[in-house]
């Protein structure tokens, strides 16, 4: 395959700078999906009557009013609009639902608005609409850039539509990102690194590199316990995962987070809220928000599915069915599993303030010792590339 035609990378000025805060985001949660993949536990439902969005965008807009109320007066830092598909959206749906933001909430010009697309519902119309309506940042679901895995994870298009959606996010929007699943069924690492060389001749400044995993209640997991469906082990996962950090480090596009890699600069604004732990607004069905209020933080979550949330908020003004308060305690807890996922690490003082504690001294001296954490200066720890691949324990370690 060719080599697609390098971009202007000028037009990546418009966008804000990263400031290194946490700031405030709005997720939007599109439910809908034309056909369902047998590795997705998301909440995504397909429907094969067309969607009423009109009364869902009404609802968007009735829900986010109740959200602002719950989080007082903010300034928007980004904007991601995910899903489901949120490509099968019209774009006047898209520009409604950010004007809504925009009256709820401080938004200034220039923040990140992200939309997540895939390629088989990609039209060069429906893409500029999304640009007109203000998105400046999309996020294409390749998965893979052969077809015989595209079929195998059962996704819509080819390598050929991929291609085309991606030529077309370039023309088309400052930023683009695009995902793809790696420790597929009997992939070896010589295989994953000439598709990975690839993908990065393809991509502009950012890529989203996941491990396939098998989660309950969908299709893989059934044929995975019925040993039909054989992945990488332990032992060959770990060495795809080095495989990755070390070709995307070399060609300029290192980790900033477990499995996103960027060009310095062209970090997601919008995941590093919440990697950062900052604080976000969740709007729509099955979303989940993190809102600070005094000295707790409320944890709020929606009805997943789509026509129960959509009745939920015609009644009350939400669809929230649970809002939990969560203590210093538990807020040190998720800064620290938030926070370790990233290059950057964790500001030691942010979570000594919150737990109320320093880290027990023979628990970090233990992972110091074993190279699965390190220290930046005084004020920041983080893992090592060996920790990443123990993150969990890493994690429980530091919290007790």
């Amino acid at each position: 395959m060719d080599t697609l035609e390098q971009p202007n990378l000028t037009r990546h000025a418009s966008l804000l700078p990263d400031t290194g805060e946490p700031g405030f985001g709005v997720y939007v949660h599109w439910p809908f999906c034309a056909t369902k993949c047998p590795y997705c536990d998301f909440n995504s439902h397909v429907r094969h009557q067309p969607v009423d969005q009109e009364r869902f965008t009404a609802a968007f807009l009735k829900e986010m009013a109740t959200m602002r109320q719950l989080s007082g007066p903010k300034t928007v830092t980004s904007i991601f609009l995910g899903g489901g598909t949120p490509s099968l959206m019209n774009p006047s749906t898209v520009a409604a639902i950010l004007d809504g933001i925009a009256r709820e909430w401080n938004m200034p010009d220039g923040i990140e608005i992200t939309m997540e697309a895939n390629p088989s519902s990609v039209e060069a119309e429906r893409f500029r609409g999304y640009r007109a309506a203000g998105v400046n940042r999309v996020s294409l679901g390749v998965q893979a850039l052969n077809d015989r895995d595209l079929k195998f994870l059962g996704r819509l298009h080819d390598v050929e539509d991929a291609l085309k959606a991606i030529k077309l996010a370039r023309d088309i929007f400052p930023r683009m990102s695009f995902d793809l699943i790696y420790a597929r069924p009997k992939q070896t690492v010589e295989e994953w690194e000439r598709e990975l060389k690839q993908a990065i001749s393809y991509a502009v400044d950012h890529l989203s590199l996941y491990q396939l995993t098998i989660e309950e209640g969908t299709p893989f997991f059934g044929l995975h316990k019925m040993g039909k469906l054989v992945v990488p082990d332990d032992d060959q996962s770990a060495l795809l995962y080095e495989a990755t950090q070390d070709i995307t480090a070399a060609e300029g596009m290192p980790a900033y987070e477990v499995s996103n890699h960027a060009r310095p600069g062209a970090e997601s604004r919008h995941n590093l809220t919440y990697w950062r732990y900052g604080d976000y607004a969740g709007i729509g069905p099955g979303a989940h928000g993190r809102l600070t209020r005094g000295p707790v933080k409320l944890a709020t979550a929606t009805e997943r599915k789509p026509e129960a949330w959509l009745e939920l908020v015609e009644r009350d003004g939400h669809g929230m069915l649970d809002q939990e308060q969560l203590g210093y305690d538990e807020q040190a807890d998720e800064l620290l599993l938030m926070g370790l996922r990233l290059t950057e690490g964790v500001d030691l003082a942010r979570w000594q303030q919150l737990s109320g504690r320093d880290p027990d001294p023979k628990r970090e001296e233990f992972l110091l010792e074993h190279g699965f954490i390190e220290r930046i200066g005084n004020s920041r720890i983080r893992c090592t590339p060996s920790g990443m691949l123990i993150l969990d324990s890493v994690v429980a370690d530091l919290a007790c």
